[in-house]
């Protein structure tokens, strides 16, 4: 019994379980956190969770324990109902947005901290503070977010379940600027692109979602699709707004959906490859949306470039609005 009743309290931790009944606390020391009692009334925080012995303790009605004697209280069950609580089935599934939240705060905060960052930010053209800041781009220089994550009272199942851990425990993005995945307002993943020589292009495990800031341009009656998160970027700093992105050459269902949701011009601006892969996705994907009933051009940039590339180059809005005036069908 004993071994089962600790497997069991290993699967969620007490703060991870308070936090998921929104439970609101604040820091209170190196492995404590403080907020109101759950199981009185009171006006001043007292119920404090030490994280590094997983238990409780409130100072204002004296009760503590751990995660199943805190059930036991709250829920007023027997010591085996509550074990009954942690039950694999009825466990709540852990919110993961919660953590992202926290993960992309902590790298946006990095960024103005490294020096190559910031570099590799310019060396790609993209230079408005303003704009970094709306999209919430960071950086994650690994070694460092466990660390921070821990400190905050996440457990590392929790985090090795989100995938912010690789399996020997390390953090999954190394050297890595970091972009946010949303939709409907909610954090869904974190893009990484490597300033290295590491695999360019990383995701957490799970979906992308749908189209890059799809929100802001749903209503429009022309849109430009884009390939990468920079290409998104630079045609965002170079004055146009009607820009959403893939997130790669195939769409996937929700996508697409996205794009046939009402009468528009879709412009797609995919990379002008040496193989073609680009440029034939493109094709295709305006064949796939014409027998849609939705009008698709294909911007053809010059050879060997996307978007990003062609400011950073030296092109500028007007030079690129004539190649979106010159789209083929």
């Amino acid at each position: 019994m004993g071994e089962d009743v600790e497997t069991l309290k290993r699967r969620l931790s007490l703060l991870d379980y308070l936090r998921q009944h929104n439970w609101a606390s604040r820091p209170a020391g190196r492995s404590e956190f403080v907020g109101l009692c759950p199981l009185h009334d009171e006006t001043r925080p007292s119920f404090y969770v030490n994280t590094r012995k997983d238990v409780f303790y409130c100072h204002g009605c004296g009760q503590g324990g751990d995660l199943i004697r805190f059930i036991q209280l709250s829920r007023h069950l027997s010591f085996r109902q509550s074990l009954a609580c942690l039950d694999s089935q009825t466990i709540p599934a852990v919110d993961s947005a919660t953590v992202l939240e926290q993960t992309a705060t902590f790298y946006q905060q990095q960024l103005d901290h490294y020096p190559e960052a910031l570099s590799y930010l310019n060396r790609r053209g993209l230079h408005n503070p303003a704009l970094i800041k709306e999209l919430d781009i960071g950086y994650s220089p690994g070694g460092s977010l466990r660390r921070y994550l821990m400190a905050q009272g996440y457990s590392f199942d929790l985090l090795r379940q989100v995938g912010l851990l690789n399996m020997n425990g390390s953090d999954a993005f190394y050297q890595r600027i970091i972009f946010p995945l949303r939709q409907r307002g909610h954090l869904i993943n974190l893009y990484g692109r490597s300033i290295g020589a590491a695999f360019s292009h990383r995701f957490l495990p799970g979906t992308k979602g749908g189209l890059y800031a799809w929100e802001k341009v749903r209503h429009r009656p022309e849109v430009i699709v884009v390939e990468g998160l920079f290409d998104y970027a630079a045609l965002r700093q170079a004055g146009f707004d009607n820009v959403t992105c893939s997130l790669g050459t195939h769409l996937n269902a929700d996508q697409f959906l996205q794009l046939c949701d009402g009468p528009r011009t879709v412009y797609l601006t995919f990379d002008a490859d040496a193989n073609q892969s680009g440029q034939q996705a493109a094709e295709q994907l305006a064949h796939r949306l014409e027998a849609h009933g939705v009008a698709a051009r294909r911007v053809l940039l010059p050879q060997g470039h996307d978007p990003n590339s062609f400011f950073v180059q030296g092109g500028d809005a007007r030079q690129f609005q004539s190649l979106v005036e010159g789209a083929q069908p």
